[in-house]
């Protein structure tokens, strides 16, 4: 890096999600230098992250270097590395490896981890979805599984194995929960000789009276009408009390029931990536119960001011005092926001505070449903499919990546089929795992109350 940009003011962006690189992008033409450090090397498109997940996309058509998507930046560097800490007074990133990194700003868009609410030993059976590596762990655990009921012959053991329930109906929940019926329906009708896939049972539990609440009822109970069509058993107002290997345990109206099942996934809740504790460790930040930092209405840490949290890990309210949501848009306005707040900031001009423009939200429910909430315009089945594809192929960060999308998706429509249904790992044969009875966890397969 030569003398010029290296006595610019120094920007250090933690995390190359959507807020992160947004932020970075939009400094490009700032008289400032950028640095923007993340564990890992790539920009991950984390919307379609569960269409990895279910076989439709593989992780390099959701995922970009981030060294590539910024190599024409000239005023930007990218470093691969862990956080270990904050040296406030000092105005430096500590690097897990011992260096440090100085700023002159701050932002910190570190995102957030699944949200278990005190059962982390659910995490062993109850996979989450956040980075590429869940995806590759669940796509391996649904296919796995059909494979392990083709081999078995007992009866109750292979309808537990036909058995998936998904823990969340929100967006992440319901797509997930009609991408894995459309592959038990359609899919793997024809490949398996021994079990009729078609059988498989997936259930949907969500512990509020609705899927998909922050959308409109009407759109709701669509969605939901989307998901029984595709066979998937929704049961809400259903809290979950305990996790374990084969079971899931759920109350519901006043009872107790268990599900015999071998995959669970989870999609009921996120959390601040625990960064955000260290950094409100250093600088006396409030954070709120999924460990947000609470910053002021310019995305700052009050008494802070070259110090910026954004995306995931904030908690900003809007004028009204109700909180943003924890969505990409609003990490992607964030960004921009902050980049313009320290260019007008260098400038020595002041900006207003920010402001959210939620321009609607949307979820698919299946190959050609969804529904899509754009204030001015509700939209559910065909058109709101178009919808959802359409607004997510533009927000793709890379044209090549739009283009193998949207080839893929094309494949996907008109054949039905999922190519990339590789299972990956080093254990391949878990079918010896299995206990040999389940004389622990009553019978029959249905769920059936305690």
């Amino acid at each position: 890096m030569n003398s010029a940009i290296e006595n610019k003011p120094r920007v250090v962006i933690i995390g190359g999600g959507f807020g992160g690189l947004y932020a970075a992008q939009k400094l490009k033409n700032a008289p400032v230098q950028v640095t923007l450090i993340d564990r890992k090397n790539y920009h991950l498109f984390q919307p379609l992250l569960y269409q990895v997940a279910t076989g439709s996309l593989s992780p390099g058509d959701i995922a970009s270097p981030l060294r590539g998507i910024l190599e024409n930046q000239k005023n930007a560097n990218v470093i691969l590395a862990e956080i270990s800490g904050f040296d406030i007074p000092g105005k430096k990133v500590l690097l897990a490896d011992g260096s440090h990194m100085p700023y002159d700003n701050l932002i910190v868009a570190g995102g957030s981890v699944n949200h278990y609410f005190g059962h982390e030993d659910w995490t062993r059976v109850a996979r989450g979805l956040k980075t590429v590596e869940d995806a590759a762990d669940i796509r391996a655990k649904i296919f796995m599984a059909f494979e392990m009921a083709e081999r078995e012959s007992d009866h109750d053991k292979i309808k537990a194995l036909l058995t998936f329930a998904v823990i969340g109906g929100g967006p992440t929940g319901v797509e997930m929960a009609g991408a894995m019926a459309e592959i038990a329906r359609e899919t793997l009708t024809r490949e398996f000789r021994n079990i009729d896939p078609a059988q498989a049972r997936i259930i949907l539990i969500e512990g509020f009276e609705r899927i998909l609440r922050t959308f409109p009822d009407g759109l709701s109970r669509k969605a939901e009408k989307s998901l029984r069509k595709l066979r998937v058993e929704v049961m809400t107002g259903a809290i979950v009390t305990d996790i374990a290997p084969g079971r899931v345990n759920v109350t519901k109206d006043g009872l107790d029931y268990t599900i015999l099942t071998e995959t669970v996934f989870w999609a009921a809740g996120v959390r601040a990536n625990s960064l955000g504790e260290i950094l409100a460790q250093n600088t006396g930040a409030k954070l709120n119960r999924t460990g947000q930092i609470m910053v002021n209405e310019f995305l700052q840490i009050s008494g802070y001011p070259d110090i910026f949290v954004i995306g995931d890990m904030a908690c900003a309210q809007s004028q009204q005092g109700k909180p943003y949501p924890g969505i990409a848009p609003v990490a992607r306005q964030q960004g921009r926001y902050v980049a313009r707040m320290i260019n007008r900031k260098l400038q020595g001009k002041t900006i207003k505070p920010f402001s959210f423009i939620n321009l609607g939200t949307m979820a698919t429910i299946g190959r050609s449903s969804a529904v899509a909430d754009l204030h001015w315009l509700k939209l559910s089945g065909f058109l709101g499919w178009l919808t959802w594809l359409f607004v997510h192929l533009m927000y793709i960060v890379e044209f090549e990546n739009r283009l193998l999308v949207f080839i893929q998706w094309a494949w996907n429509y008109f054949t039905r089929e999922r190519s990339n249904r590789l299972i990956l790992g080093n254990d391949t044969t878990p079918v010896a795992k299995l206990p040999a009875r389940r004389s622990e966890l009553p019978a029959p397969f249905d769920i059936h109350k305690q």
